[in-house]
């Protein structure tokens, strides 16, 4: 199946390229469809210490916030639409590229990225201007958000700016509705 899934995604960035004309590179770093690298940041969050083990009983069955020290799909949620908004040009978690369609969602315990399982520490790659992109960040709502789940619950962070970050590009992408506008301005 994962074969098969690449080849799908393999021939879906040929006909984009093919398709695109001029702005086909464009289109295929905007749509996740080839793969990106340039300056960015890397932002490392982690379980706090003492649930890395496990711990006793069902961690996540207390208020439905991070107050089991325990990093949540919200959380990641708000990570990566925080570094979106401060300047982003391209997300991953874990390897895996985020696209206008990518969902990030809780299965039980696990988190799950475009419906892969991800198991913590969660690695959150994002090409843009480094230093403007982690300073961005730390300031915005959601950067705040995710200080707070450090001072008051352990959630593990560490953020660095990198002068090269390398992104995959995404399995595939799928395309439902969208159809591409003719000359005369119908499909």
């Amino acid at each position: 199946v994962d074969e098969l899934r690449e080849e799908v995604g393999a021939r879906q960035r040929e006909a984009l390229r093919d398709s695109g004309g001029d702005r086909s590179t464009l289109l295929g770093i905007l749509s996740g469809a080839t793969p990106v690298h340039g300056p960015g940041v890397r932002l490392v969050v982690n379980d706090a210490e003492d649930t890395a083990g496990g711990g006793d009983g069902d961690a996540r069955s207390s208020s439905g916030f991070a107050d089991t020290g325990r990093v949540r799909d919200r959380d990641l949620q708000r990570v990566v639409n925080g570094l979106w908004e401060s300047g982003a040009e391209a997300v991953s978690i874990n390897g895996r590229r985020l696209t206008a369609l990518s969902a990030i969602r809780a299965a039980g315990d696990a988190i799950l990225v475009d419906n892969k399982p991800l198991v913590p520490p969660y690695t959150v790659l994002a090409v843009g201007d480094g230093e403007e992109l982690g300073d961005r960040f730390q300031d915005s709502a959601d950067g705040v958000y995710l200080h707070v789940l450090q001072e008051n619950y352990g959630i593990r962070t560490a953020l660095s700016v990198e002068d090269d970050v390398r992104l995959p590009a995404a399995p595939s992408v799928t395309v439902r509705t969208a159809q591409p506008i003719t000359e005369k301005g119908t499909s």
